[in-house]
């Protein structure tokens, strides 16, 4: 329990259309001669890699990309990444692309500066200074990684979604251009959104920071939900109701885009100080086992974890329904998120995904035991709890 919060963003945070051109002349400034571009094959064959190479270059900034990144990558990826990074040694690492390609650029950063494997650095706080400064361009609208501490892998032996956390881990320079999104195809846009939504939502709606759970004195992956987390979601929740759905159907209005990007920016700052909680839970289990995209399973999950916790935060919900356009109240948030899903085509059903019922006794046992994520639940839930919560959306 803590009487004060805190809150982190990325070193600098530039936002606008066409803000990616400035990239070479802001990483010139800082000194950075040599940067590796982490990214994957599909956005160099765009142009969109160029779109950050060539201002680079003409700052006088030496390139090397490692095109091999991927949606959900997993550990193997992240060695051949580090290795790359090893052999060219870089001053900054800049990670271009959705969620997955900027939270590998995080773990090359980690590597780079201080060797060993992904895995001696999962869970929270186990990076023990600082990382190889980090550039990151988002070309999706959703994750947040941009502003975030975190970096998500898939460890492959454990079928598990597994995340990266220190404070280390947040870009000294975050650039959000809206035109490196217009040409995200619809179902990325769609994934990409409702994990917006996603951040935003639980952030919102998060164990307040007088209440939150600590272990001792060590500094807290999450603070808890507090004013500024609370401007930050509330703002980002109206973005996604009134931009998602044209973004999706309409990928060339760049108003729509705009509205997507800060949104996505706003959600990152928001849950990544308040926390994610578990929504992002169950996801990472069943993620890892099924091979869903992060943003579609969290948007799945997310109108049965708000069931769940109705009880403990109506007055918010109340307020998200509002956000969203509809009726002030709380069960009303749950069908405006139900009719968002179902105009961008997310899936109502876990098994639509491919998830069977054997599997879920397994998803509980594993995501209860990701305990900072049940702290930041305003609802304490039990693993019976959480079996019920995927019962309810098998």
């Amino acid at each position: 329990m803590a009487d004060f919060w805190s809150f982190y963003s990325a070193g600098e945070l530039t936002f606008g259309v066409g803000a990616s051109g400035r990239v070479g002349m802001l990483a010139a400034r800082r000194g950075w001669r040599r940067v590796l571009i982490v990214t994957d094959q599909t956005l160099v064959k765009l142009g969109l890699v160029d779109k950050v190479r060539q201002p680079l270059q003409d700052a006088g900034v030496t390139v090397e990309i490692f095109d091999g990144s991927c949606a959900e990558p997993d550990i193997g990826v992240a060695l051949a990444a580090g290795a790359a990074a090893a052999k060219f040694d870089p001053d900054a690492i800049c990670g271009v692309g959705g969620g997955s390609n900027i939270d590998l650029a995080k773990i090359v950063a980690i590597l780079h500066a201080h060797g060993g494997q992904p895995s001696d650095y999962f869970s929270w706080d186990n990076v023990p200074g600082p990382v190889t400064p980090l550039i990151a361009l988002p070309t999706t609208a959703g994750t947040g990684s941009e502003v975030s501490q975190s970096a998500v892998l898939t460890d492959s032996d454990n079928a598990m979604k597994v995340s990266t956390l220190s404070q280390f881990l947040r870009p000294a320079l975050a650039i959000v251009d809206p035109l490196l999104s217009s040409t995200c195809p619809p179902q990325v846009t769609a994934d990409s959104g409702i994990d917006a939504l996603t951040h935003a939502v639980e952030a919102y709606t998060s164990t307040t920071f007088d209440l939150l759970e600590q272990d001792g004195d060590a500094p807290p992956p999450y603070s808890g939900s507090h004013l500024l987390v609370d401007a930050l979601a509330e703002k980002a929740i109206e973005l996604v109701g009134k931009h998602l759905v044209q973004a999706v159907q309409q990928g060339d209005d760049l108003e729509a885009r705009s509205g997507m990007a800060l949104a996505a920016t706003l959600a990152g700052l928001a849950f990544s100080n308040a926390g994610v909680a578990v929504v992002h839970a169950l996801e990472y289990p069943i993620g890892g086992a099924v091979h869903c995209s992060h943003g579609g399973g969290n948007g799945l999950l997310l109108p049965y974890v708000m069931r769940f916790n109705l009880p403990e935060r109506p007055e918010k919900f109340a307020k998200v329904a509002q956000l969203l356009g509809g009726e002030a109240t709380p069960t009303a948030a749950i069908t405006q998120v139900e009719r968002l899903k179902k105009a961008i085509g997310i899936p109502e059903r876990l098994r639509e995904y491919g998830v069977h019922p054997e599997m879920l006794a397994g998803f509980a046992a594993k995501s209860i035991t990701i305990t900072r994520l049940m702290r930041t639940n305003p609802r304490r839930p039990s693993e019976a709890d959480l079996l019920e919560i995927l019962k309810s959306a098998l």
